[in-house]
């Protein structure tokens, strides 16, 4: 919700502004930006170096998120991760359909989607889980595109990584808002004392997840709020995005981080806010 001061600034900044940032902020949707982590986990020495790179958010049309969706798997792949893992919305729901059953027909853009996203590259694999567009669309259209492009998706499961005796593991929780999640069975199989690093399309969802023993939490849904303003932050973010927005978090014993999206929803326009590679490199941590 806006206060009255954040009203007033975005007002002014939209009228008074409108015809420069207008401009910038539609190329800004095209100037796709590398984020670089080190993030320490309780994990055995054979995986420190081990690299994820993360992508989100796609909603895939024909016009705009398509330009950043094919440079986002170009860029990607020049990185060499170990593996990448994809945060959901692969397509977009129009606001009027959301809810509906109109809202089905989205996910005809999956297909598309998934054809440009078969392209990225990883010795251990690509991984997918759904997000609240792919949700309130018709997921099992969404997840057979993927699935039939050699994308798996996570749904509520979890698959293990093997270097040597070691071992660590991925877990996709199927969405919270559209889905239907559940978090026992996601960890399930997981053995006491490995390493799990959890797709969870919705940021906020990590306040449940840090009663576990999963050690990061990968998610998106909030688009890094689209445009955000120096000192006030974003005029606009969606449910379960509104307390862990963008960036890195600690909760406790897990980690949290929040990718920016590349693609958009309502207006193709970012501002103070590019689409996002996001490229983890896990550190042995020593304490």
């Amino acid at each position: 919700m806006l206060t009255r001061r954040k009203f007033l600034y975005t007002g002014l900044a939209g009228t008074a502004g409108i015809a420069v940032t207008s401009v910038d902020g539609f190329l800004e949707s095209n100037h796709l930006q590398v984020k670089k982590l080190d993030i320490r986990l309780r994990i055995p020495d054979a995986f420190d170096g081990f690299s994820i790179a993360q992508l989100s958010d796609f909603h895939y049309e024909h016009h705009f998120s398509v330009l950043p969706i094919r440079k986002s798997v170009e860029v990607v792949n020049t990185l060499r991760p170990d593996v990448i893992v994809l945060t959901g919305d692969f397509v977009t729901v129009p606001t009027l359909d959301y809810g509906s059953r109109r809202g089905r027909r989205a996910a005809r853009y999956a297909a598309p989607c998934a054809e440009i996203l078969r392209k990225l590259q990883a010795p251990m694999g690509r991984f997918a889980i759904l997000g609240n567009h792919d949700g309130a669309s018709d997921p099992g259209i969404v997840v057979g595109a993927l699935q039939d492009h050699g994308i798996p998706v996570l749904l509520n499961r979890s698959v293990p990584f093997e270097r040597g005796s070691a071992r660590i593991w991925l877990a996709g929780i199927d969405d919270l808002l559209e889905g239907s999640p559940d978090l026992a069975v996601t960890l399930k199989a997981i053995p006491s004392g490995e390493a799990t690093i959890l797709l969870a399309h919705e940021p906020d969802f990590a306040d449940e997840v840090a009663r576990t023993s999963v050690a990061l939490q990968l998610s998106g849904h909030s688009h890094g709020g689209q445009v955000w303003i120096p000192g006030i932050g974003a005029p606009w973010l969606p449910r379960m995005a509104r307390k862990y927005p963008r960036g890195l978090y600690q909760l406790g014993g897990l980690t949290l981080y929040t990718n920016a999206g590349v693609g958009t929803v309502r207006v193709p326009v970012r501002l103070n806010c590019p689409p996002e590679v996001t490229l983890i490199t896990l550190r042995v941590a020593r304490f």
